[in-house]
């Protein structure tokens, strides 16, 4: 009864508060759609922008850059593409580069991952610590090291080349460990009552529970190294070796750049990352949100 009568002589809110708040709450919703108006914008756009290009000729493009979409359509960007460059010859290039090491980068990420998750050994915490700090070291700064490296190694204008010294990533490392601490260790202990060893237990137990972070980090990798220029540009000598955005700089020349060439090229790239990401779309969600930081 005290408590009550105490909460009853308590002054009530004016009449004014409840609108505000309303308010708030409607300005705040307003405000959100507003930015995630202007982000959509800054992300289609440039892409409405970049297939127009692809459509359009030279004299339509110089006439009014700014248009998205062009006056009179043309294919001849389209047209250049496949007979200027061995174009399927390159997209196989592209496809094993990318799928060969990500595949890979999975398998040697996750070995990684699994040994600082799971299994203990003097000096862990500081292994980990070190990797984590390899994020802060541009690709650029380790070019130099890598090619005289893969020199040495005479993998020049190889597929090895291009593969092994892309093969681990510290963020790949540091997601999957992410996921693993999460897994009940319940499970280790169960497996090894039935015999299981540590490779049988990562191989059988941790990937298959592992599939969201796998399939996000399968995203990730695959469409950054679908879309690197730098590495097979110096790796590789021969047009043959080469791969989509790589080759796609024969297009420059000393008479010009073929912009409608060069957009369309962009274009026929980007294909294969949708495909991707789309069938990984639910596991790339699962995957980021399972993986924050313990």
């Amino acid at each position: 009864m005290t408590t009550e009568a105490s909460l009853s002589s308590l002054p009530s809110a004016p009449s004014w508060v409840g609108p505000m708040l309303r308010g708030l709450r409607r300005a705040g919703r307003v405000l959100a759609w507003t930015v995630l108006t202007i982000a959509a914008l800054a992300t289609i756009v440039p892409f409405l922008w970049m297939l127009g290009v692809a459509f359009r000729t030279p004299a339509d493009l110089y006439s009014d850059p700014s248009r998205l979409w062009p006056d009179h359509w043309s294919v001849s960007g389209f047209h250049a593409v496949f007979t200027q460059l061995p174009f399927f010859r390159l997209a196989v290039n592209t496809i094993v580069f990318a799928g060969g090491t990500t595949v890979l980068l999975l398998l040697i990420d996750s070995l990684c991952a699994y040994a600082l998750a799971r299994l203990k050994f003097r000096g862990q915490n500081f292994v980990f610590w070190t990797i984590l700090l390899t994020l802060m070291v541009p690709f650029q700064v380790m070019l130099i090291p890598l090619f005289l490296t893969v020199f040495h190694l005479g993998w020049l204008n190889t597929f090895q080349g291009l593969i092994v010294p892309r093969s681990v990533s510290a963020l790949g490392i540091f997601m999957l460990r992410q996921f693993f601490v999460k897994i009940p260790r319940e499970l280790d202990e169960a497996a090894r009552m039935d015999g299981a060893g540590p490779l049988r237990i990562y191989w059988q137990i941790i990937l298959p529970l592992a599939r969201p972070a796998l399939a996000s980090l399968f995203v990730i990798q695959f469409m950054a190294l679908w879309n690197d220029f730098l590495w097979p540009l110096v790796i590789s000598s021969s047009t043959d070796m080469r791969t989509l955005p790589s080759a796609l700089t024969l297009f420059s020349s000393q008479g010009g750049v073929d912009h409608a060439a060069l957009m369309a090229g962009a274009a026929i790239s980007l294909a294969p990352l949708a495909i991707a990401f789309l069938l990984a779309q639910r596991f790339f969600t699962e995957g980021i949100a399972a993986t924050g930081i313990k």
